[in-house]
């Protein structure tokens, strides 16, 4: 086959891709997977697993439980004790969760970018002048989780959670095709706003973007479920210390979350586009 013609079928193959995640009634099918995946029956429960590991890499190994109630419990299971223990360098910033690395780098001001030459405001993403300024010219991460990854995400640093804000909004696919296409994807999607401040007083975000089959983001600290049923207030008022490691919550299928830090903090080595980290793994690191 010619480059030319290579070029082609992967476009054709994008092309389908986007057309099947997103073309679609993506509100009500991700209503229904919400109800689908709860169903305890084991032979709905078999026959889904069965399906997801043919198109997935899914691996059940480090899960804590061997045996599973639902899909859903599979989407969100835990792992087996220790499996994920957070750097200990009391400067480090890790990563909240199992993910492959996207795009990362400085704020320009308050831009930032989904994809190469593709940018979107941290006004438009976050909704929060004040906060948009304790952001200004920082540095950002954006974290991917595949369907089959772990979907529990935990405490990135030693923190203090002062407000949660939910941003209503749609459920397009977060994959890189999808980023391709959609315009600030990011900030038209549904999400959690997790303002939080490290020991020294620094502001650290972390914002779980919700996607087409998710819509669904569990945060312990509120005890709620954060979805298009969410009714008011948008605003939840938070005050609780969390250690580096400590579970946050999780999603109901792969997403995406996306970090924010001080600007003086820098990058660690392994930080690199699409790179695989772990939850626990360095992500950026405070000099000195």
């Amino acid at each position: 086959m010619t480059i030319r013609g290579l070029l082609s079928a992967l476009t054709q193959q994008e092309d389908l891709n986007f057309l099947l995640t997103n073309r679609i009634p993506r509100a009500a099918l991700t209503r229904f997977m919400g109800w689908f995946s709860k169903i305890e029956n084991p032979v709905v429960r078999d026959a889904s697993i069965a399906c997801w590991r043919m198109f997935s890499d899914l691996d059940l190994t480090e899960a804590r439980k061997t045996e599973f109630s639902s899909l859903h419990d599979c989407f969100t299971r835990e792992l087996k004790p220790g499996l994920r223990p957070p750097d200990p360098d009391p400067q480090a910033v890790v990563s909240p969760s199992d993910a492959i690395i996207g795009a990362h780098g400085a704020i320009e001001d308050t831009e930032l970018f989904q994809i190469k030459g593709a940018g979107y405001s941290l006004l438009d993403l976050l909704g929060d002048p004040k906060l948009v300024d304790a952001h200004r010219n920082g540095r950002f991460v954006t974290l991917r989780l595949t369907s089959s990854m772990y979907h529990r995400f935990h405490a990135p640093a030693d923190c203090r959670i002062e407000q949660v804000t939910f941003i209503s909004g749609d459920t397009w696919n977060v994959n890189p095709i999808a980023l391709k296409r959609i315009e600030r994807l990011f900030c038209k999607n549904e999400r959690a706003v997790i303002q939080s401040r490290l020991s020294s007083g620094e502001a650290l975000t972390l914002v779980p973007v919700a996607a087409i089959l998710v819509a669904s983001i569990r945060l312990h600290f509120l005890n709620i479920v954060l979805n298009a049923q969410t009714t008011g207030p948008t605003v939840f008022p938070c005050d609780v210390s969390l250690r580096k490691g400590d579970e946050l919550g999780y999603f109901e299928h792969g997403s995406t979350i996306i970090v924010l830090a001080p600007d003086h903090f820098e990058f660690c080595d392994n930080v690199r586009e699409g790179a695989r980290i772990l939850a626990g793994q360095r992500l950026l690191r405070k000099p000195g």
